[in-house]
């Protein structure tokens, strides 16, 4: 049986900001919390890697370049008359085949970064860049024997000790303990194939079991079925999740589900159930192929990308409109008394409270009304309350709902950090009681200023069901290009002032 080390790892720290809400209720919402140091976990160990071979790399490239030179300062006519001087010099050279390397996946996760293919073909595509230049002065054969020869000689070095570094790792391993890789397997594991599929994934640097949810049971190491993935999740320190067996698809899209919103990456054999919306890839395994079918929204790099075009996009937004802004509050506190700001508490990330601005487009105290007026709710829902010709609503409220307008303070929610571009909208606190368990799913990410409900007819989508199937279309498929697209069909669906109100 696989060794496990679940007695020596202790659970992940939750994140704290404001006091989640019904942290202790809710094992999803829990798994939420963590799913922030998991992410980070996965981040730094990428920017190791990354640096390591980057410094390795451009060592060598040094290397290489300074041993040309002496071979050219010593006279050696074949490497003066095939490699000329000002050939590969200077930082430009080595910048170019770094960048080859990048691009052709070098630098990627699992063993990628040691494929002999690989390298080659960065090195020949960074070689290649620079060389551009000299096709017309010294002709196609000429530049083509340079770029092979430089290319041949280059990519042995630098494949040869990525080679040497693999084994090293593999004889070594570093990243034992809390900070190796703790996984958790999913399938039969008195079942050979599972077994081995396991072993094989225990091969990686750094790996080691936390057990078994299996729907047998019986195992040493075994933590329980994979219905109570959210419960085990909210227990264990785990990054990464492996689908070894056969599931059902209920509990298939529930592991797989539950894994990738805890910021686990989730490894599934290329032949076993349904891959749901997540974008896998294929990985190697070792002797076994696999697939990673973690979603796009749970991946630090993912949300890195994604903080910075929100920060910087909210807070250049936030100066273009800066004079809109000013006229919009003289206007409001002309119309009617009170605030021109209307701060309301909102659910945010994994269940996180925070304030939400907005223009006020009600009289002062509109709020306290709220359960008076709920027989005009014309949802029928009450996470959905919409009321048209809302009593409440101002002359100037009016204008501003009507043109969205009153949502622009948000952007400095964006430029904060409680909210993101585009997201799910948040809801309040009071709407998670109605929540059943799979609508959990649409706090694993920031709420959004916009998001696909607005872009598809804001308030005339009155049933919750098809908002949050809105919601969890944008985070299973989400992606840079996907927000740039909805923020784009924003400003169409605001003219058309469809369900706005």
């Amino acid at each position: 049986m696989l060794q496990t080390a679940a007695s020596s790892v202790a659970p992940v720290p939750v994140e704290r900001d404001r006091p989640p809400l019904h942290s202790q209720a809710n094992p999803r919402l829990r798994v939420q919390q963590a799913a922030g140091s998991t992410k980070r976990r996965h981040f730094y160990r990428a920017l190791r890697r990354i640096a390591v071979l980057c410094a390795v790399d451009a060592s060598l490239l040094f290397a290489a370049r300074s041993l040309l030179l002496w071979a050219r300062d010593r006279g050696a006519s074949m490497a003066g008359t095939v490699f000329p001087p000002g050939f590969m010099g200077g930082w430009a050279s080595v910048a170019a085949v770094l960048v080859g390397l990048a691009f052709v996946g070098a630098y990627a996760s699992e063993e990628r970064w040691a494929y002999p293919a690989t390298v080659f073909k960065g090195v020949a595509l960074g070689v290649g860049l620079p060389m551009w230049q000299s096709l017309e002065a010294l002709g196609i054969p000429w530049t083509v024997v340079r770029w092979g020869l430089f290319t041949l000689a280059l990519a042995a070095i630098l494949g040869g000790v990525r080679a040497a570094l693999r084994v090293a790792v593999l004889r070594w391993p570093l990243g034992r303990g809390a900070s190796g890789d703790r996984v958790i397997f999913v399938g039969d594991p008195r079942a050979r194939s599972d077994l081995k599929a396991a072993r094989t994934v225990l091969q990686r640097p750094g790996m080691h079991s936390l057990g078994w949810l299996s729907e047998e049971g019986g195992a040493g190491d075994y933590l329980g079925h994979p219905s109570a993935v959210w419960e085990v999740l909210c227990e264990r320190g785990t990054d990464t999740v492996v689908l070894c067996g056969n599931l059902s698809a209920a509990l298939f899209d529930t592991v797989v589900e539950a894994a990738a919103v805890a910021g686990c990456r989730v490894l599934a054999v290329r032949d076993r159930g349904t891959l749901m919306a997540s974008q896998p890839r294929a990985l190697n395994g070792g002797r076994m192929r696999m697939l990673e079918l973690t979603f796009p929204a749970s991946r630090a790099g993912q949300d890195v990308v994604k903080r910075a075009f929100d920060a910087t996009a909210a807070a250049a937004l936030l100066l273009l409109l800066s004079p809109l802004l000013i006229a919009l509050g003289l206007w409001i506190k002309l119309d009617s008394r009170g605030p021109v700001l209307f701060v309301q508490e909102r659910v945010g990330r994994a269940g996180r409270a925070f304030r939400m601005l907005k223009f006020r487009t009600m009289r002062n105290g509109a709020d306290a009304e709220k359960l008076d007026l709920a027989h005009l709710n014309h949802t029928g829902d009450p996470r959905l309350f919409k009321i048209p010709n809302d009593p409440r609503v101002t002359r100037a409220g009016l204008v501003l709902r009507r043109w969205s307008l009153d949502e622009l303070p948000q952007l400095i929610n964006v430029v904060r950090g409680d909210m993101s571009l585009v997201g799910p909208r948040p809801f309040f606190e009071s709407d998670l009681a109605a929540y059943d368990d799979r609508h959990f799913l649409r706090l694993a990410v920031k709420p959004g200023v916009t998001g696909l409900w607005q872009v598809k007819g804001r308030s005339s989508i009155v049933d919750f069901e098809e908002v949050f199937r809105l919601d969890r279309k944008y985070i299973e498929n989400w992606s840079l290009g996907l927000d740039l697209k909805i923020l784009l069909a924003t400003l169409p669906a605001v003219l058309r002032r469809t369900g706005a109100y």
